[in-house]
């Protein structure tokens, strides 16, 4: 069954122009009008999807205006196409073909490139990702992702972008995704160097591994942005990465996305939400690697958890285990191969802790706190919820002697979500702060969030 249209501002604009009935000729002539960029390929289908709600680039807007008013014989404003005022982040539309992914991908990273240590405006809207879950879901492969542009791009610029993608890895480990400038500077990298990539000439072998990668690239800057609590500009940066592993066949790291999109939705409270989604997840992943299944069904645990619903997340906890046990013989791909088992009992201490099974949580505790140095964000967050657990189980003093070690952790970690955790900490102790020791702990927690 089509869609509804929701742009009926546009629909009569085309009617007027005489291509109601036309959209693949309209289309054409839009690619004409664009054609000195040499980056347009729409057709009948991106009419369908903005008559629908989604909207072009302000650029696109521009030359759409341009070829209704030469056959409507009047100027046309790009304020009555009816895609609403553009300027601002929060529109996080799942594209319908590659290209209006590339050219919304080159839209955003400018705007960060050029927005350096400002923030970004705009909440997490969970239709939207619902929305993006569906579409990766069940829209139709493309066929072809070969380019005739600019540039030769070869498989060596391509394995170059994974490199970049690692180091990028690496610094928001050890440090958290905090820092603006490092988020900036990512950006400016994609604006000048794999935005004329992407605009270049290449194979479709070289084209599917070129959007791998990039979607590699806007998948980390999506979870740099979650942990600096820009959640519109993260979720905006994950649904592009969704559709680029799309045009890339890579279902494998596609799921891997949707799975992040589903942690910040629980991380939001979005508990409901996040269940579909990492259910979409799961089940695009199909017959998966082992380590892959891991991940998702331990995401899958914290979604219901929060939820409250107890037998799915414990049926999700042991298939989480079960995968994870598989790993030695079954690692999958290597992007999975961070996924330890700390990470699967801190998943475990969070919707147990969520369920108010306290002491079963607090069973994983050990386990979530065995992790590599270079992961001091991870320690951070499983250190305070360790502390967290403690203290909603009743154990006063156990918590004030992990806050300790959760103040000392933290402090090293620029993280919007590890002063989240922090604050949650804080909350969970106050009822007590009448004890001197509590009451310590609980402004060397303050001072170090003011600080930060």
């Amino acid at each position: 069954m089509a869609r509804p249209v929701t742009n009926s501002t546009f629909e009569e604009l085309l009617r007027a122009a005489g291509y109601d009935n036309a959209h693949a000729a309209f289309a054409r002539q839009l690619n004409h009008a664009g054609r000195d960029q040499g980056i347009w390929r729409y057709d009948a289908a991106s009419i369908y999807w903005w008559l629908r709600g989604r909207r072009p680039g302000e650029h696109v807007q521009a030359a759409m205006a341009e070829t209704l008013a030469r056959k409507i014989g009047r100027s046309v404003a790009i304020t009555e196409l009816g895609f609403g005022a553009g300027g601002g982040i929060g529109l996080c539309a799942y594209p319908a073909t590659v290209d209006e992914a590339i050219n919304t991908a080159e839209q955003i990273w400018t705007k960060l490139a050029k927005r350096l240590s400002q923030q970004a405006s705009g909440t997490f809207d969970s239709g939207k990702a619902v929305e993006a879950a569906l579409g990766w879901r069940y829209d139709l492969p493309d066929q072809t992702v070969s380019w005739n542009g600019r540039q030769q791009v070869t498989s060596t610029d391509v394995h170059s972008l994974y490199a970049l993608a690692n180091h990028f890895t690496d610094l928001d480990r050890r440090h958290g995704g905090g820092s603006p400038r490092t988020r900036a500077v990512m950006a400016e990298f994609l604006v000048r160097q794999v935005a004329p990539m992407l605009h270049g000439t290449y194979t479709d072998a070289v084209g599917r591994d070129l959007m791998r990668a990039v979607a590699t690239l806007s998948g980390q800057l999506a979870f740099m942005s979650y942990d600096a609590g820009e959640h519109a500009m993260a979720q905006h940066h994950v649904t592009l990465g969704l559709r680029l592993a799309r045009a890339a066949d890579d279902r494998l790291y596609g799921a891997h996305l949707l799975a992040n999109l589903a942690t910040q939705a629980v991380f939001l409270g979005h508990g409901r939400e996040a269940a579909r989604l990492i259910e979409a997840a799961i089940d695009g992943a199909g017959r998966a690697p082992a380590a892959v299944l891991a991940r998702l069904y331990a995401t899958a645990a914290t979604a219901y958890g929060q939820s409250g619903e107890r037998r799915a997340c414990q049926l999700a906890l042991t298939r989480a285990e079960r995968a994870l046990d598989r790993t030695g013989t079954d690692p999958g791909p290597r992007w999975a191969g961070y996924f330890s088992p700390a990470h699967l009992a801190g998943a475990a201490l969070r919707c147990l802790g969520d369920l108010h099974m306290h002491m079963q949580a607090l069973r994983h505790a050990p386990d979530a706190l065995n992790l590599d140095s270079q992961n001091a964000r991870t320690r951070a967050l499983h250190t305070a919820l360790v502390a967290m657990t403690h203290a909603r189980a009743g154990d006063t003093e156990a918590a004030c002697n992990w806050s300790w070690q959760v103040a000392q952790h933290a402090a090293r970690i620029r993280s919007a979500r590890v002063q989240q955790r922090v604050r949650e900490l804080s909350t969970t102790l106050r009822p007590q702060q009448a004890s001197p020791r509590v009451n310590e702990v609980l402004q060397t927690l303050a001072a170090m969030s003011a600080a930060s």
